[in-house]
């Protein structure tokens, strides 16, 4: 199939924007908790009708600071309750949300703030702070900088106190569905990041479709969702978002170090991660059974679950499995589920593949792991795959509402009401990207009888041997990447006799690898020629050998004595390689690979 398409579930009113969500809530559910924050180490729950007056006295101070329709305001912070709450009081104010991440260099920052012409910016902590101030006397435009962790949210309130409530809503009602709500910045894997224009009618096209159709996953009064995304990226955007238009229960998580202890804590129906995520809770999970000496149990159980979970897509389970499932169920599956809180059932997963095996473990154990798919320009989901009939390994079928294309050299063409306007300041890169109305992703995918999509690698990514096969390193790279060990995998061999990857070892795995494996505490340069550790990846290699042909499998590897982060310049905010800059680092290494 070439092209599938779904009638929408939800029209985006006329005139409508974001800010009608929190009115709305407050006029049907004033007393529906709609947000929960931890104050003093307890989750404290706040109504529709509390947040409303929150978000207006926040609006009011950014109107009272000379905040117009159509400013740009910047917001540099972790995830957390005031992240939500600017963004909505932004909206309040009729002005566009800028969003920056927290980890981002003085060069980035200004870039950001300085292209988008920002007029304010909302900080979080002192070192982001001095991030702003360093590069402010090269912002001309910036008037206005607040603080959240000294008092930025009191400090507004008391500044718009004059303000009433009919400036508010003469300010709101200027954005129209057609606004710009937001400005995010793309990652940047090569050149400078381009500012995706996204629409209120975008988000709302988008999150009141995916509610729609999913509509027991988002039930008011009784479901929730634990965001521990960065805010900065559009996937964590429309977790608030989507919380609002249903409305569930929103609550926010600002370290990745603390989310295991406030999913026991909070409690989600819902989660919404990363592949990274759950694969780091499966392979923690089987390290603990390792260490108990209760591998085979595990592994047992982990091959029942996904056994079972296939059997759903065949007519169902036979009598001995199910009776080893409901065994394992009591022994392994449900303390996993009570590691995930116990209450959520489903997680919504994106940025990259999840891998077949995994998903089939995860829907095994009760706890199903919806793949969706999409980029910054598409608003995150412009497919997903529905609780009531998702296909493993998939990422799902089309946002209803929209379109999906396969073209001629098997791109992916995405057609529809949340697909962006166009990049800000940058009509060049707009015409490229938009053609005749489609949207061209620059992924690689195909679509199955039933519509749902299946992607298979970056064209701009494609590798070409020197035999001339064309090899799309992602699906081999997740699969490898899926071992406890491996921290971040990169294949090579353009214009090369075979395929090789560079590794690098996950950091935080190997002290448990090496106390497993009855071995005292070593740093990872001495072990780069290690046996024990070049033999545990090559098991991962074979691994991810499995799901190519001989000509794209991987011939040979180098483990790196160094972590690819963001930190370091290797990888994105949002976790994506940075090719260019690895190569040309560690070019001494790809060529080690290919001397005999």
């Amino acid at each position: 199939m070439l092209e599938f398409s779904l009638p929408a579930r939800y029209q985006v009113p006329s005139g409508g924007n974001l800010s009608d969500l929190v009115h709305q809530n407050a006029a049907d559910h004033p007393g529906v908790a709609v947000l929960s924050r931890k104050l003093n180490g307890t989750w404290q729950d706040v109504t529709a009708a509390a947040f409303l007056a929150e978000v207006h006295r926040v609006a009011k101070g950014l109107i009272a600071s000379g905040v117009t329709p159509g400013d740009r305001v910047g917001v540099m912070s972790r995830t957390r309750y005031e992240w939500t709450l600017l963004d909505f009081a932004i909206w309040s104010a009729g002005a566009i949300t800028v969003p920056v991440y927290e980890t981002s260099s003085a060069e980035q920052v200004q870039w950001i703030l300085g292209d988008s012409g920002a007029v304010a910016v909302v900080t979080e902590t002192d070192s982001h702070a001095a991030v702003v101030e360093s590069v402010r006397e090269r912002l001309p435009e910036l008037e206005h900088t607040w603080q959240i962790e000294r008092g930025a949210i009191t400090a507004l309130a008391e500044a718009g106190a004059a303000v009433t409530d009919a400036t508010v809503t003469e300010r709101r009602s200027v954005p129209t569905e057609d606004s710009i709500a937001t400005i995010v910045y793309t990652s940047g894997t090569t050149g400078r990041p381009k500012g995706c224009q996204l629409t209120h009618g975008n988000f709302l096209a988008e999150l009141g479709n995916v509610t729609a159709r999913m509509p027991d996953l988002f039930r008011t009064g009784e479901s929730s969702v634990l965001l521990f995304l960065p805010q900065a990226h559009v996937l964590g955007r429309i977790a608030e978002i989507a919380a609002a238009i249903a409305p569930i229960k929103l609550g926010h998580v600002a370290d990745i170090k603390d989310v295991t202890a406030e999913l026991a804590s909070f409690r989600p129906t819902l989660i919404l991660g990363v592949p990274r995520v759950f694969e780091k809770v499966y392979n923690t999970a089987r390290a603990k059974a390792q260490a108990a000496g209760k591998v085979m149990i595990f592994d047992r159980a982990a091959d029942t679950a996904i056994a079972y979970s296939r059997a759903l897509d065949q007519g169902g389970a036979g009598l001995g499995l199910k009776l080893r499932h409901r065994v394992f169920d009591r022994l392994v599956y449900s303390k996993l589920r009570a590691a995930l809180g116990g209450r959520a059932t489903h997680a919504i997963s994106g940025g990259a593949p999840l891998g077949e095996r995994l998903g089939h473990f995860y829907r095994g154990i009760g706890f199903t792991v919806l793949e969706g798919y999409g980029l910054t320009e598409t608003c995150a989901a412009t497919a997903f795959n529905p609780d009531d009939r998702p296909k493993i390994g998939t990422v799902g079928q089309p946002l209803p509402g929209s379109s999906v294309r396969i073209a001629e050299d098997g791109e992916v063409l995405l057609k529809g009401p949340q697909v962006f306007t166009g990049y800000w300041n940058n009509p060049t890169a707009t015409a490229e990207a938009l053609r005749e109305g489609w949207f061209a992703t620059g992924d690689l995918g195909s679509l199955d009888e039933d519509g749902y999509l299946t992607i298979t690698g970056r064209k701009k990514e494609i590798i070409v041997t020197a035999g001339g096969k064309n090899v799309a390193p992602a699906v081999i790279e997740d699969r490898i990447r899926a071992h406890p060990l491996i921290g971040e995998v990169m294949v090579v061999g353009d214009r090369r006799p075979f395929i090789a990857c560079l590794v690098t070892i996950d950091e935080e795995f190997l002290p448990r690898w090496l106390e497993l494996s009855g071995r005292e505490p070593a740093d990872l340069a001495a072990l780069r020629e290690d046996p024990a550790l070049l033999a545990a990846v090559q098991e991962a290699v074979d691994e991810g050998n499995k799901a190519v042909s001989h000509a794209e499998a991987v011939k040979k590897f180098r483990i790196l004595d160094t972590v690819f982060s963001e930190a370091n310049g290797y990888l994105t905010p949002s976790l994506k390689l940075k090719r260019n800059v690895v190569l040309k680092d560690y070019a001494a290494e790809v060529e080690a690979l290919y001397q005999r």
